[in-house]
């Protein structure tokens, strides 16, 4: 089992920048893809982006391109999304999953309880 716990949200006006992470314990992750998605106030949960298992392989969703960076600590089980240039559509709860670099969800074994992101025009 992993145990996925994410950090970091708040409320922040646009333009803002903020770092998510997420922490995991259980059985390591240091060889599992991890990713992160959002959901929105009434929309349904999208994907945002992900990383292989090092790092040096990324996905992004086109909407987020340029302005979030995904990365990874091994050595501490942590997994980052540092957002820049917040605008009030990146409004969401951001959930941190493990075990897959698509965007596909049903392909991610575990996910975090997510933290809440609010961004105000």
């Amino acid at each position: 089992q992993v145990q996925l716990v994410e950090s970091g949200g708040g409320l922040v006006q646009a333009g803002a920048s903020l770092r998510l992470a997420c922490a995991a314990s259980g059985r390591t992750v240091r060889n599992v893809a991890m990713g992160w998605f959002r959901q929105g106030p009434g929309k349904e949960r999208e994907f945002v982006a992900a990383c292989n298992w090092n790092g040096a392989n990324k996905n992004y969703a086109d909407s987020v391109k340029g302005q979030f960076t995904i990365s990874r600590d091994n050595a501490k089980n942590m997994v980052y999304l540092q957002m820049s240039n917040l605008k009030p559509e990146d409004t969401a709860v951001y959930y941190c999953a493990a075990g897959s670099i698509t965007n596909n969800a049903a392909a991610y074994s575990y996910w975090g309880q997510g933290t809440q992101v609010t961004v105000s025009s």
